[in-house]
């Protein structure tokens, strides 16, 4: 399967924006001060490994879908 110049450049900027995201998320998550991700006692709640695991999995969707992007924009270079 080919993909158009277009389809792989939106594939990359993707996958990077999947990254900035989450990595920032999961910061903001673990920096979390209201109460919602730790209790009292400083241990994690059912948010924050709730939210961890959403993360987690949109960071490697994100990671594979830009992979893909990658490989279409390298395969496009060497066509031209």
């Amino acid at each position: 399967m080919k993909l158009s110049r277009p389809v792989s450049w939106f594939l990359l900027a993707f996958g990077v924006w999947s990254w900035i995201i989450w990595i920032t998320f999961v910061k903001n998550l673990v920096n979390d001060g209201s109460g919602l991700a730790f209790d009292d006692a400083g241990d994690p709640t059912a948010y924050f490994w709730v939210h961890l695991v959403l993360a987690v999995v949109s960071f490697v969707l994100g990671t594979a879908v830009g992979g893909i992007g990658l490989r279409g924009v390298r395969a496009l270079r060497r066509n031209s």
